[in-house]
């Protein structure tokens, strides 16, 4: 509880026992006149002073229609009319409710701030020989820092000296440490564990994974979902109505009907207690705040409550493959020389992808293992989705897919003996001077939870999943067929990927909207054309965490179906408020103004309803395995 939260605890306990005080001497003396208003007037301006001051600046402010302005003017036309003990009761329960507020959004805020922990004090840099403890801020790239068993990693950077576990839990949601040793990279914000190392920085603090994501959490609160927009715009809009409406119950039924002008004031004074949107206005904004930090404790981070409403309608879902559904650590499993041997198949294929970081180029450079001259290469072409031109000894070398070879008028073979071998690889055809050479098998392990990521995705009525990949027909329809996926697009470049994410747009189901899955390296653009784009095992990527509109911390596939289950739930919450709020106050309003109900049921009718719809949008911050 904060200091805040704990004045305004004793505010409310000193108003309580004043006015029980004095409720019990105007019942057994009976006190009466000036000395039972003052009697009554102590608890009342002990509780709301601030409120009434609220009131009068917001009027001369110009904002007039407020909570504080409906709370002061019913409560001073309660002591006008002689209803001294429900003036008080309107008051303090109203702080009461205030005071819920306070508690459930510093529990919301807590979630987000146990991320906010991430945040590194300082960093430990060698300088001259000398170590120096600085600002992360001033460290530069290539710069080496030292971090201690405990402590947390200031700067993304490379292992270049020690061994030691780090705790990713903050960032990740991981609760299993993992090993680090020489030549690995580790990221800001992680904890150190055990054993002393060096880093080379590789990212200053600015373009840091700790400051992206501190960053990206910060703002997600200033992207409100359509239902708070329209709460928001209701709220403007309503209290002036009811206002309005009151104004006209204590004065028109007195006039036209000859009535008691005391008791259609008691009704108008009920009404505007009753009329007060508190309920709305707080439990909407915090239920998706709750929502968004939950997730992000869950390695989910959600830039918005827009996204939060986006992901609840997600009908469709579409992974990318390499990276996303498999390891995307690519490893040689086959070579198929046709008029060499198998090492300078091999050699020659390193020498022309030594150029590339595309994953696949990276595993046959691997499997090389030997030394690559580059003084042997020549001009070297890269083409997306398709594989490398290059000049090898006065040579010139294609490697890459079918449809390079064919560019080039060769005629690859060997292929479904291949695949046949391995079902779910890659084939890199090799040819030198436009003569086919062989091939190169590459296998992409699929990863053990991505078949468990599509039959929850499934559980939760998703109609629609399907895969896109740069690979081959076959390749593709096979791991389609491991992980269950309803449609299987292949041989795609990525503009290609771009074009069937704008189909699926068009023919997608009215009020539903469209996910895509990718690993955020290369799939920037197709995260910015979905209605949603998730980011996954993205905390190094740049393009992924700006494209993205939801980013998964870790490279787990299971969190989409988790991500959209939250984002429902989050959303059940919120609609529940909003009807409970309605009805309740839409049937108390019609009761007060026909003297059904009085003031005391105003009151509690005001701040129950508040405090229930309080406590049900802090249930968004405590994630189940419910849908």
């Amino acid at each position: 509880m904060t200091k805040k939260q704990k004045r305004l605890l004793i505010r409310i306990s000193i108003s309580a026992i004043l006015f029980i005080l004095a409720w019990c001497a105007s019942e057994l003396i009976p006190l009466k006149g000036l000395i039972r208003t003052a009697a009554f007037l102590i608890p009342y301006f002990v509780i709301g002073y601030d409120i009434l001051l609220r009131a009068v600046r917001n009027i001369f402010g110009g904002q007039v229609f407020d909570e504080n302005f409906l709370m002061s003017i019913a409560t001073i036309g309660a002591f006008a009319i002689g209803e001294l003990p429900e003036a008080v009761a309107v008051m303090l329960f109203y702080q009461v409710g205030e005071l819920f507020q306070g508690i459930a959004v510093s529990r919301s805020r807590r979630s987000i701030a146990a991320l906010m922990d991430i945040r590194p004090d300082h960093a430990n840099v060698l300088r001259s020989g000398m170590e120096e403890r600085v600002s992360p801020d001033e460290v530069r790239v290539g710069e080496t820092i030292i971090v201690r068993s405990g402590e947390r990693i200031p700067l993304d950077g490379v292992i270049t000296e020690g061994f030691t576990t780090v705790n990713n839990s903050a960032l990740t949601g991981e609760s299993l440490p993992q090993d680090r040793q020489v030549g690995e990279s580790v990221i800001s914000g992680t904890v150190n564990i055990s054993g002393v190392i060096q880093v080379r920085v590789t990212n200053a603090y600015a373009e840091s994974t700790v400051k992206r994501i501190l960053d990206l959490v910060e703002n997600s609160a200033a992207k409100k979902a359509r239902t708070e927009n329209f709460i928001t715009r209701f709220s403007r809009y309503y209290t002036p109505c009811v206002v309005i409406a009151a104004v006209l119950l204590a004065v028109l039924p007195p006039l036209v009907f000859n009535g008691g002008w005391e008791d259609w004031i008691g009704r108008a004074l009920t009404f505007l207690v009753v009329s007060c949107p508190c309920a709305l206005v707080i439990s909407v904004p915090l239920s998706f705040f709750g929502g968004i930090g939950g997730a992000s404790r869950r390695g989910i981070l959600i830039k918005g409550a827009n996204y939060i409403e986006a992901l609840s309608k997600v009908d469709t879902v579409v992974f990318d493959k390499t990276g996303t559904l498999t390891r995307g650590s690519f490893s040689v499993t086959a070579i198929h020389p046709q008029v060499m041997s198998a090492p300078e198949l091999l050699d020659i294929a390193a020498l022309a992808e030594s150029y590339s970081n595309h994953p696949i180029a990276e595993s046959i450079v691997r499997e090389h293992k030997g030394h690559i001259d580059m003084t042997r290469i020549g001009c070297v072409t890269e083409m997306a989705g398709k594989g490398v031109c290059a000049e090898i000894d006065g040579r010139q070398v294609l490697a890459g897919s079918e449809r390079l070879l064919k560019e080039h008028g060769i005629a690859p073979h060997g292929e479904c003996e291949c695949l046949r071998e391995c079902a779910v690889g890659t084939t890199v055809h090799i040819a030198v001077n436009g003569a086919y050479c062989g091939h190169i098998v590459i296998a992409d392990e699929v990863k053990a939870e991505a078949a468990s990521a599509i039959k929850k995705l499934s559980e939760l009525r998703i109609s629609e999943i399907q895969m896109l990949t740069g690979d081959t027909e076959a390749v593709g329809t096979a791991v389609g067929r491991i992980l269950g996926i309803d449609a299987v697009h292949s041989e795609l470049l990525p503009d290609g990927k771009v074009e069937l994410v704008e189909r699926l747009l068009e023919h997608k189901k009215k009020g539903t909207t469209l996910a895509f899955v990718g690993d955020g390296v290369n799939d920037a653009p197709v995260l910015s054309r979905s209605d949603v784009g998730i980011a996954m095992g993205a905390l190094g990527s740049d393009a992924a965490i700006e494209a993205a509109d939801v980013v998964l911390t870790d490279d787990d596939p299971q969190k989409v179906a988790e991500a959209i289950r939250l984002s429902r739930r989050t959303m059940r919450i919120v609609r529940q408020n909003i009807a409970f709020a309605l009805i309740v106050k839409g049937a108390v309003l019609l009761l007060g103004a026909l003297d059904i109900a009085g003031m005391w049921v105003a009151v509690f009718a005001d701040v129950g309803v508040s405090v229930l719809a309080i406590l049900n949008a802090t249930r968004a911050l405590r994630p189940t395995n419910r849908c």
